[in-house]
């Protein structure tokens, strides 16, 4: 069958530009980088792995302009980051739009219980789905079983939302150590409660990744960030197998990749009829009890 065309997906991993700079997207782990590349020539800091970023161009309405790109390809819903401290088009676009949007929270764990408090308010104030972890972008660097993780960890099971955790080599030039696979084990140990999903590929420990969803209930791995013709073969052979209630789809788009290109290659991805409608929006509407 291919991509279904009755299928209403769900993206969760969207962004909605801005007028500003996309380099400002960045701009919190900047103090990270140290190469001349990554500092001065670059839109993105890992625009070496992407070709063809999107152009977004001009444009009067922003957020409807999103929609409209959404509408092109049937996605129904999108999660959006939310930081209410700077970002006012996420909150407009809720607004605007609330069937169409639901927030995760990006977050870091050094501002300890001072974003634990956040978390919650947040919630308690937008309903947010989830919150987000970039252990290597975090500044000072947090690794996935830092003790300054476990108060996140803890909100999250006592407000029943998952974590979305980057994972494997980041594509940016900083160190990977914090975001090595096997860090997930314990927190999975640990916090048996708490829904993690995988972001950004895992790669190179993608084999290990699948053993580990295998081992937890409580794992997850989502799509984001890779165009659908470099997704790991291993990943694809999970979902097509014992994995099919556990890969989430999501998107890089407009900061890595257009819909055009993700689209068109998710034409091509071999996964059976059956684990479609799952992959594109049934896992994340129950991940993320959109229900």
């Amino acid at each position: 069958m291919g991509l279904p065309k009755d299928v209403g997906v769900i993206d969760t991993m969207l962004g909605i530009p801005t007028r500003e700079d996309r380099s400002d997207w960045y701009g919190f782990f900047r103090p990270l980088l140290r190469d001349k590349e990554s500092l001065q020539a670059f839109e993105m800091p890992a625009q070496y792995m992407f070709k063809g970023v999107p152009d977004i161009g001009e444009h009067e309405d922003y957020i409807a302009w999103t929609v409209e790109q959404m509408d092109r390809f049937n996605i129904k819903q999108a999660m959006i980051g939310l930081d209410d401290r700077w970002s006012e088009s996420a909150l407009e676009a809720k607004q605007r739009f609330p069937e169409r949007f639901f927030f995760d929270a990006p977050i870091d764990p050094n501002g300890g219980m001072e974003e634990v408090r956040r978390i919650k308010r947040l919630h308690k104030e937008h309903d947010i789905k989830a919150v987000s972890v970039f252990p290597s972008g975090t500044y000072p660097q947090v690794p996935i079983d830092h003790k300054y993780m476990f108060p996140i960890y803890a909100a999250c099971v006592e407000l029943d939302i998952p974590i979305l955790m980057n994972v494997g080599v980041p594509g940016p030039r900083i160190p990977m150590a914090p975001q090595r696979v096997e860090l997930l084990d314990e927190v999975c140990w640990f916090f048996p409660e708490l829904k993690i999903v995988m972001r950004h590929g895992a790669e190179p420990w993608d084999d290990l990744a699948v053993k580990l969803m295998l081992k937890w209930p409580n794992l997850y791995y989502s799509t984001s960030a890779f165009a659908p013709r470099h997704l790991p073969k291993s990943i694809i052979n999970f979902a097509n197998t014992r994995g099919a209630d556990k890969i989430i789809y999501a998107g890089y788009f407009p900061m890595g990749l257009s819909l055009d290109r993700i689209f068109s290659e998710l034409e091509q991805l071999p996964l059976k009829d059956e684990v479609w409608p799952k992959f594109l929006r049934d896992n994340a509407r129950r991940v993320f009890k959109l229900d």
